[in-house]
């Protein structure tokens, strides 16, 4: 697996959708931003690790 995001740029994601009020859940992401789930995966040992990072 590959990174297409740079990590900065999935922590300002994942921001973005905390602050508009999105669910952050690792389903919920995953079924609206698959994309974001698999870079977020790549630099993040868990998906809870990343949502930590922000």
């Amino acid at each position: 697996m590959q990174a297409d995001m740079k990590m900065e740029d999935v922590l300002f994601k994942l921001r973005q959708l905390k602050d508009n009020g999105e669910p952050l859940s690792k389903k919920k992401v995953k079924e609206k931003h698959p994309k974001l789930m698999r870079n977020a995966l790549f630099y993040f040992p868990s998906w809870e690790h990343a949502l930590e990072k922000i």
